[in-house]
């Protein structure tokens, strides 16, 4: 699980989500009030809702961010549970969410490097990926 991961806030626009993206190197930034997480973005959620819709950069986060039903997972979830959900979902990256609040999160990435866990991601990746294959 990565700990310190960046965020944004409902303050923040879509244009500083995207150079956060790209400073970060990643595809997925949390949404949180303090600590307590209200949403995710991400690269989809700002060309989908974002950029294809035709808003601005300086479109408020709320506008193109995910919200309802956030999948997350919480400290105490173990390595197979995580890669199921995350098969499950059709997510490559899951929020550790304890008290409400974000701790961190992991992602296929994470376990890929992780001999010990190196099938379980792949094995997760595929599930993805044929659903995501099924969808076009």
């Amino acid at each position: 699980m990565t700990k310190d991961c960046s965020t944004v806030t409902l303050q923040d626009n879509v244009y500083e989500v995207a150079v956060k993206m790209k400073q970060e190197d990643t595809g997925f930034i949390p949404v949180v009030d303090g600590k307590k997480l209200i949403g995710v973005i991400t690269d989809r959620d700002l060309v989908i809702r974002g950029f294809a819709e035709k808003k601005e950069g300086s479109t408020a986060v709320k506008e193109v961010m995910s919200s309802n039903q956030i999948t997350s997972a919480s400290p105490e979830t173990t390595v197979d549970e995580a890669v199921k959900l995350m098969a499950k979902q059709q997510i490559r990256r899951l929020p550790v969410v304890e008290n409400g609040e974000l701790v961190g999160i992991v992602s296929l990435g994470d376990l890929a490097v992780r001999d010990k866990f190196e099938n379980e991601a792949g094995e997760a990746l595929s599930q993805i990926s044929e659903k995501d294959k099924a969808l076009v």
